[in-house]
């Protein structure tokens, strides 16, 4: 980051988004300048500093963080998404508070409206909060806060729930009233109303929310070719509570991606990575999870995995203001589903807001790989990810149980052959170690691709299987 400049830390938003404070001014400060941001069209806040420029720093920034937290969760009404983040800018540290639109206005702070008016803070007067009013009542009530059937004595995922509170405890980003009171904790959390929980809650928290929301699996496939073939080695659908199919998904994605291992000028230690920056990855599912047009009912998240790309599609539209080329430079969160992004930012999987797709850009450009890239169709976002282009002068890297499998693979052999041959009997970790990495990286091929799971099915080297066996005899 520039020492001297804060623009790193920043959004590239415009200056009447961003507020200055030289020092930190305590929560009766600060508390109306967020409710405001949140009655208006969200912004950032900046302690420590009087402009992009100026920078004096704070003491005990990051015990700050935990206090303004705290005083925000516990000040603002209706409960929302407000991400309170420490930043190193040279040798000092500011304290950055950023705040996306509100989709439940009118919020107060200790139970007074603020509004920003031009960039100023100020009280809202009874024609403000009217219009506010009115306005709530006329819009549609978005899909996460209506709701949902769920009997909440009996089809609640009462571990999700305990695994949450330990993770919002954990990180003191909420303080609980009861935490013995399964309605209460809801309540707290935003996802339960009058003791019945909101389509956002049963999404996060019931047992099996596909039941009554068929549109929340998710799809998932690894292909054998980058395109003109739907032969895959691996295919799952995913259902259940939101975190665990998030997780579900990524280890999916990790497993059917290589590792690739590589040397740094100059060194003999191998580094072994995942072809793509897992915390890329990790950002890309928790944005598609969170801004998903959850009221699709046809809709969903598919995840498709080629040799040479990844894709991860999601139901919707980019929020409005959004257009795939401000993604690439950052934004301030337009938030689809807030409850549930308030969920997920107080377990600790939202970070900072609106700098996800920056981040992702930036990993992938410090591995190497080409930029990722976000398109819209007509029901759908997808963002695809990009592997490197291996050139006829570069010598792919393949795993020691691959470099096996191609060094005993002559003609077409069938699966069993293979592995007597290898030595193996495990079949499932002859099928993971060394017959999925070397479909996926493309050295072998199917003999009946269209019938993958037939009797006769067996295997040969691909032209670059071949490549690369030569160059292990050379």
């Amino acid at each position: 980051m520039n020492p001297d400049r804060i623009d790193e830390a920043l959004l590239p938003e415009d200056d009447r988004a961003i507020k200055f404070l030289p020092r930190y001014r305590g929560l009766k400060v600060i508390g109306p300048i967020v409710c405001g941001f949140l009655n208006t069209s969200g912004g950032s806040l900046i302690c420590g500093a009087n402009s992009r420029e100026a920078i004096m720093g704070l003491e005990n920034v990051h015990s700050l963080v935990h206090d303004v937290e705290q005083g925000l969760a516990n000040g603002i009404s209706p409960g929302a998404l407000v991400s309170v983040q420490a930043h190193e800018v040279g040798t000092k540290n500011v304290l950055i508070i950023e705040v996306p639109a509100g989709k439940d206005l009118p919020y107060a702070f200790e139970n007074v409206i603020y509004i920003l008016d031009n960039y100023e803070i100020k009280k809202a007067d009874i024609e403000i909060i009217r219009d506010m009013v009115l306005r709530k009542q006329t819009e549609p009530e978005r899909w996460e806060r209506r709701f949902s059937s769920i009997d909440i004595q009996k089809d609640l995922d009462i571990h999700e729930i305990n695994s949450t509170v330990d993770a919002v405890v954990e990180r003191a980003r909420l303080t609980f009233r009861d935490r013995n009171s399964t309605i209460r904790i809801l309540e707290d959390l935003g996802l339960c109303r009058y003791g019945r929980l909101t389509n956002g809650g049963d999404v996060i928290f019931g047992a099996n929310p596909a039941i009554r929301h068929p549109q929340i699996r998710v799809r998932a496939a690894c292909f054998t070719k980058s395109k003109g073939d739907d032969s895959y080695i691996d295919m799952k659908s995913f259902e259940g509570p939101l975190v665990p199919i998030l997780e579900e998904v990524f280890h999916f994605i990790q497993r059917n991606t290589p590792t690739i291992s590589t040397f740094e000028k100059g060194s003999l230690i191998r580094r072994d990575e995942k072809l793509y920056p897992i915390a890329a990855i990790r950002e890309g599912l928790v944005n598609a999870f969170v801004h998903r047009d959850y009221s699709n009912f046809s809709g969903g998240i598919t995840i498709e995995i080629y040799p040479d790309h990844l894709k991860i599609e999601n139901a919707g539209r980019f929020p409005e203001g959004v257009t795939a080329d401000n993604l690439l430079s950052g934004h301030i969160s337009i938030l689809r589903n807030p409850d549930i992004a308030h969920v997920l930012y107080l377990r600790g999987l939202m970070e900072m807001l609106g700098r996800g797709s920056v981040m992702i850009k930036k990993a992938c450009e410090e591995r190497g790989l080409p930029a990722p890239t976000w398109s819209e169709e007509e029901h759908s976002v997808t963002l695809t990810f990009f592997a490197r282009e291996i050139t006829p002068e570069v010598t792919p890297e393949v795993t020691p149980e691959v470099e096996k499998l191609l060094g005993v693979l002559r003609g077409e052999i069938s699966r069993r052959d293979l592995q007597d041959i290898l030595g193996l009997k495990d079949n499932e970790h002859f099928r993971k170690a060394y017959l999925l990495p070397a479909l996926h990286e493309n050295m072998i091929e199917m003999t009946l691709p269209d019938k993958p799971k037939s009797s006769r099915q067996k295997y040969r080297l691909t032209k670059k299987g071949k490549a690369l066996i030569e160059g292990f005899h050379v």
